[in-house]
């Protein structure tokens, strides 16, 4: 893990930013319901890392949707306001020591009010090379992590790239049931009109 430079974020290539968006869309996730495996995912951050807020947030082309959240008490940011939007461009984990110091994010609305972001780390979700959004954790205060709360978070951020793997699974066998069933009723038809 290596301290991100980048000034401002960097926008990602036009072609590669609508492959990432549409590898997002793919999964479905935005806008829906809660699940626990999520919820299950924000609460280990939150406790590994000692902080009063985390995330699992996902970023399309103008905000950033939270899937799950712990303490923040929002359902989304705008884009322009979003740490996230730098771990998609950098690909790496994100930590900041203290907001207020930091000339990416010290005139960030979200730092200068509600919820008055001092540190943020936030690690990649990634699938198929495409970050989509980050497992990340927030507090009010100037903090670091040690290396293993780190790691920690990276592997949290994993365990979300596989339960959106788990997801696009069953969204393709929910598919391949009805399509299935679509083809008996048709047979069945077939079959009843030809007698």
């Amino acid at each position: 893990m290596r301290k991100s430079t980048v000034l401002p974020a960097e926008e990602p290539q036009l072609d590669q930013e609508l492959a990432r968006l549409e590898k997002l869309r793919s999964f479905a996730v935005l806008d829906s319901l809660p699940e626990q495996g999520y919820e299950d995912v924000t609460a280990l951050a939150s406790f590994i890392c000692g902080t009063p807020i985390s995330l699992i947030s996902f970023v399309d082309e103008q905000r950033q949707w939270f899937k799950s959240e712990v303490g923040l008490g929002a359902r989304e940011t705008p884009r322009t306001q979003s740490f996230c939007a730098n771990t998609i461009s950098t690909r790496e984990t994100l930590v900041v020591e203290d907001a207020r110091t930091d000339p990416r994010f010290r005139d960030n609305p979200l730092v200068l009010g509600n919820p008055n972001i001092r540190f943020y780390a936030g690690a990649p979700i990634v699938q198929d090379g495409y970050v989509l959004g980050t497992v990340c954790v927030i507090d009010t205060v100037p903090r670091t992590l040690s290396l293993k709360q780190l790691a920690a978070l990276e592997s949290l951020a994993r365990q979300v790239s596989m339960l959106l793997d788990q997801r696009k699974a069953l969204m393709d066998a929910q598919h391949e049931a009805k399509r299935l069933a679509d083809m008996k009723e048709d047979l069945f038809q077939i079959r009843s009109a030809a007698l």
